[in-house]
């Protein structure tokens, strides 16, 4: 595919996520109706979809409208390209811009890539940041590893991924974090993913499970385990993990990871026991992980949150009673609500326990926002 026929897939993609479908379903329908496009050709599409869905509401005030060939327009428009190149008509490309649509061109034409509702709310958390956060809403995130320290330690593993032409980086603050520097799409590829050596998980996540301290055999319940990510890192740390998900299906990959590590991680439906700690990677907005999923920030409704704050108090009420000596809290959300604001509910409604730990990890350049809490028995 050409450069100009990249853009017009993008274009296709970006008036089906319009239409309502989610970004993933969008571009694996491309692909299959595409099959002749290659792996670096879907790569490249998904790339464009994703930086313009990004900064999908300022793209769409340069370009004028709000349809695929806007958005588009706006994109290259803030990269000073040429738009002629790509809507040039020829061969796969897009068709020329036309008069109407060269006459809505605002190039200078600038606002915030989020939901208008939820602005007071990121103010609210990011104080005098509040336009750095915005900034980094339209930022793509970076790749980051975790070391499987039961198998390797963090320079040989990073020496390891080397060899095969992926280049990292030590991340502060996060003594088993790797950041991806290039090679990323060949890391599910390479010898020290296949053998457990190192996994992906982000860097804020990482930091918030290394929060819990090593352990010797404490028994600990993941319940909300989902992939099983959080589940690996706290098995590699000593704890001797158990996953539980509502829906077991979320749980398939645990399974083959654990193998890959070197860890049994049983997987539960029904809990039957009590265990030493009780993990609850909670759902949530998701809005720390935005950059890695920006459609999901503009399908966000006041609602949804409103939803989900009320699923994660009944999920804390559930869990808790699991647990023995701790209750740690966790979700990849920016917002009060399903943070500092559940620490406080946990507290008034549950005062068997109380906060001992909080921290809050800010969405940069390294890792997700993420929050974590832990509440132990006085």
């Amino acid at each position: 595919m050409t450069p100009a026929a990249r853009y017009a897939a993008a274009i296709d993609v970006l008036d089906q996520i319009l239409d309502g479908q989610p970004a993933e379903a969008a571009l694996l329908k491309w692909a299959r109706g595409n099959r002749y496009a290659g792996s670096k050709d879907r790569a490249a599409v998904r790339d464009h979809v994703f930086d313009c869905l990004r900064s999908k509401a300022s793209f769409a005030a340069k370009g004028g409208d709000q349809t695929g060939r806007a958005i588009v327009a706006g994109y290259l428009l803030a990269q000073n390209a040429d738009l002629d190149e790509v809507f040039s008509g020829q061969g796969y490309a897009a068709a020329p811009l036309d008069d109407t649509e060269l006459a809505r061109l605002a190039p200078d034409a600038d606002v915030v890539d989020l939901p208008e509702w939820l602005l007071p709310k990121l103010r609210e958390v990011a104080g005098r940041d509040f336009q750095k956060l915005t900034e980094q809403f339209r930022q793509r995130a970076d790749v980051f590893l975790r070391v499987n320290t039961q198998k390797n330690d963090i320079k040989s593993a990073g020496q390891s991924l080397d060899k095969e032409s992926i280049s990292t980086s030590q991340v502060t603050g996060a003594a088993t974090a790797l950041r991806v520097k290039s090679g990323a799409r060949q890391v599910a590829r390479s010898a020290p993913f296949l053998s457990g050596e190192v996994e992906l998980q982000d860097a804020s996540s990482q930091k918030a499970c290394l929060m819990l301290g090593a352990a010797d055999d404490e028994t600990l319940l993941d319940y909300c385990a989902g992939g099983g990510g959080k589940s690996l890192a706290l098995a590699a740390m000593g704890y001797t993990v158990t996953a539980h998900d509502a829906d077991p299906k979320r749980m398939k990959d645990i399974g083959p990871r654990a193998e890959r590590a070197g860890v049994t991680i049983p997987q539960v439906t029904e809990i039957t026991q009590q265990f030493d700690t009780v993990v609850v990677d909670a759902p949530c907005s998701g809005s720390g992980t935005w950059r890695r999923t920006p459609d999901a920030k503009w399908r966000f409704a006041e609602q949804d949150l409103a939803d989900l704050v009320e699923l994660q108090r009944d999920i804390i009420r559930q869990a808790q009673g699991h647990a023995l000596k701790q209750f740690v809290y966790m979700t990849c959300s920016l917002l009060r609500d399903e943070n500092e604001d559940q620490v406080s509910f946990v507290e008034a409604s549950l005062p068997k326990w109380t906060c001992v730990r909080q921290e809050r990890f800010a969405m940069d350049q390294d890792g997700d926002g993420f929050f974590c809490a832990i509440f132990e028995q006085p």
